[in-house]
């Protein structure tokens, strides 16, 4: 990769290659659980260290965890096609390439370093566009009630990295601003980080710092939960969808990654009107 393009980013940022080359690592294989030929792309057109980034077996977790929000989105948009999806803390996602459906309007949201790598592969288009901010600064909120709703926000593999007071007003703005809005994101609980502080250590990346031992507990920000899953016990349409030999094995690795990682769909009170 010593002729790739090279990615000025902060600690937090550079996270985002995690889930990128395990996309990408996916495809590349003969029977590939995601197909995403464009991860492949920036995998090598980016100069980073992939051994950083390669998380092995744990890649399965963050694999499942990515079908499983494209799968809550789709279902979303089933019900509002013309709706707008906000990925908050978007990274080099490619979840808009999977889910459009050609009706729907986009938001990604990052900061401005990311942003700036993120255009030298992505466009704006009249439905998508890019936002380079802060998830604490409230002026994006603005530019997603500009496009239609209803609204949908997914953030993937971002928040634990956010101290819980960011996190928790975050919520808090994003439930009071948008009724009636859906919510999506992963939780860590508290017995995860030790084990997870000593590999970031080790790797000189970014440690996490919220834990949520249980999602329900958000419910006091205005939200209330919808539906819950884990990367071993996916909604059950999905898991159906998938091929046997991971409905197969998805139990048998929930004694391992059943309990480390819970990935929540929350929905915001209805408004007065």
């Amino acid at each position: 990769m010593a002729d790739g393009q090279s990615a000025e980013l902060g600690a937090v940022q550079r996270t985002l290659f995690f889930p990128l080359l395990a996309r990408a690592r996916e495809t590349e294989r003969k029977r590939p659980l995601l197909s995403d030929p464009k991860a492949v792309e920036l995998v090598r057109a980016i100069d980073f260290d992939p051994a950083t980034y390669d998380q092995s077996f744990m890649s399965f977790a963050v694999l499942i965890r990515t079908m499983i929000f494209d799968w809550w989105i789709r279902q979303f948009l089933s019900a509002h096609p013309g709706g707008t999806v906000a990925e908050l803390g978007t990274g080099l996602n490619t979840r808009f390439e999977r889910t459009d459906n050609g009706s729907l309007h986009w938001i990604d949201l990052d900061l401005p370093d990311t942003i700036e790598l993120r255009r030298r592969f992505f466009t704006d288009t009249d439905r998508r566009r890019m936002i380079a901010a802060s998830l604490l600064d409230e002026d994006w909120l603005a530019e997603v009630e500009r496009c239609p709703g209803p609204y949908f926000f997914v953030s993937d593999g971002v928040l634990v990295y956010l101290p819980e007071d960011d996190v928790t007003g975050t919520l808090a703005r994003i439930a009071a601003r948008f009724p009636d809005a859906r919510l999506a994101f992963d939780t860590y609980p508290r017995v995860t980080f030790a084990g997870e502080h000593r590999m970031a250590a080790k790797r000189g990346i970014a440690p996490w710092q919220w834990s949520c031992d249980d999602p329900r507990t958000l419910e006091r920000l205005g939200l209330r939960l919808v539906e819950s899953a884990t990367v071993t016990r996916p909604p059950a349409a999905l898991r159906a969808q998938m091929p046997a030999r991971y409905r197969f094995l998805l139990p048998l690795a929930d004694p391992l990654l059943g309990r480390g990682l819970s990935l929540s769909l929350f929905r915001s009170a209805p408004g007065a009107g």
